[in-house]
Formats: structure tokens, sequence, C-alpha cells
């Protein structure tokens, strides 16, 4: 089976037109490098649905899950600069999910991302999304996929998120270098995989910047 220690931050939701302009806006010039300088945190990718929603997804790559329980982050987390204050209240739907990276196939970043929440985590899960990786790994277009598994604790909701109805489902990610393979390789996940096929999504990748890159 294959392993992974590192950590991931997911953020979706929508977001009013009225308000798009300045959501991207505070993410590109703002929180996006704000994250990143923090310690142990390696990278942010912001991404566009193609398919399915939240409009919006971002995924966060740090070191280990236990950058996202240290003090420094805690602490930014809490205190929120201004524009962040203004800017998460008008986030729709959020989905705001931190977890351990399991079942890890492949090396990189695709241009497009497939995100499939499962039914339930299960004792076998992650063999099974191990096994499907190593199948959509024979598409020279496979680029990576990947388990996320929420830790309850770490996963603070967002101020918009319905509370009633929230979730530690588990997020089978795939990433592709070509959207035609994204999308084969998200029909065959769910085929096989405990899911709603509504529920799925794919992205196409905007911006990208790792901590190394920061001036």
């Amino acid at each position: 089976m294959a392993e992974s220690k590192f950590g991931m931050l997911f953020v979706a939701s929508d977001i009013s037109p009225d308000d798009e302009n300045e959501f991207n806006a505070w993410y590109d010039r703002e929180h996006i490098e704000e994250r990143v300088r923090m310690e142990g945190v390696i990278s942010a990718a912001r991404y566009v649905a193609v398919t399915g929603r939240p409009k919006y997804l971002g995924l966060y790559w740090a070191e280990s899950i236990g950058v996202f329980a240290s003090a420094a982050y805690s602490q930014a987390f809490k205190n929120q600069t201004p524009w962040s204050v203004k800017v998460l209240p008008k986030m729709l739907r959020p989905t705001r999910r931190i977890g351990e990276v399991s079942a890890d196939v492949g090396q990189g970043s695709g241009g497009w991302v497939a995100v499939l929440p499962l039914n339930a985590a299960s004792s076998d899960v992650e063999e099974k999304c191990t096994n499907v990786g190593a199948l959509l790994a024979e598409d020279i277009a496979f680029v990576r996929s990947y388990l996320i598994t929420p830790n309850d604790e770490l996963s603070r909701p967002l101020p918009l998120e319905e509370l009633a109805t929230r979730e530690m489902r588990p997020l089978y990610i795939i990433e592709s270098s070509s959207s035609t393979s994204n999308e084969a390789a998200l029909r065959h996940a769910v085929e096989v995989l405990p899911c709603s096929p509504a529920d799925a999504a794919r992205y196409q990748l905007t911006w990208k910047v790792s901590r190394e890159e920061l001036k």
C-alpha cells in the first residue's frame, strides 16, 4: 500500500458574482502567500470547477498534518487579517477539511483535478484507493492520486458551513495532465469506490506557488 506522511488543507466554496472579484483578489494577493510562508507548508494551488460544485477549490500541501496543529497555524486561523475577516463570511457552502494524505500514487501536480467524496471511512478504503491509483497510473496522462482523511478537530468550519449536514467524508483526489484523462479516471473511480456520483467534481488549475518560489 502506498503511504504518505503529508498533510493537506482542502478548501472548496462558491461565491456570489458580486463578491467574486474581491474573493479572487484576496486569495491571489494575500491569503495564498500568507499561508505558504508558514513553517511546514509546501505549496498551495487554486482551481476552478469545470463540472460540479463548489466553483472554487484550494489545496495546501504540508510536510505533515502536524503543521496544521501547530501553535503558529492555530494563531493565524484564530486571528485572521482584516481582509480575511471581510471575505471569509462571503464564502458560500464552504468545505474546509484538514487531513493526512494516504494511498498516494504518482508524483507532481496535474492541470486537472477530480474530487470524489467517499461515503464513509472503512478499514480497507486506503487499500481500495491505492489499487485504483495503480490502475489509473497506466494512463500516460495520469499524474497522481491520493486520499485525504479529514481530522475532525483540525477541520474547523468556515463561517457559512452548514453544521447540521457537516460530515468528515474521506476525499479521493485524482490529478491528470489532460482533461480527457481526468474525466475517464473519475468515471472509473466512481464505479469501484463507495460514493455518490452526484457529489463528484472536476477542476482546472488556475495557479500554484511553492514556498521556495516566494520572494
